[in-house]
């Protein structure tokens, strides 16, 4: 007994594709965005690495430019 196809696709079948259909699209949606999100990520990150940095060299230049402390004489205990 085999059945005879019709040429129009069932309502469950155009359904089924449609949501097969919107969830494609939905998903390109899903990866444009997290990719969007990531080079945002990696621009900050970048950003605050250069003035984390810029920070560390302004610190390490006012240490150099700082003249060494001088030491303190302690009194010795004359037993």
């Amino acid at each position: 007994m085999t059945g005879k196809r019709t040429a129009e696709p069932s309502p469950d079948s155009i359904a089924r594709v449609n949501r097969q259909r919107v969830a494609r699209e939905e998903g390109a949606l899903a990866l444009a965005d997290a990719n969007r999100r990531a080079v945002e990520v990696r621009l900050n990150m970048q950003r605050l690495r250069a003035l984390r940095e810029a920070k560390l060299l302004e610190q390490a230049s006012a240490r150099t430019a700082l003249p060494p402390a001088k030491k303190k004489r302690t009194k010795g205990i004359a037993g």
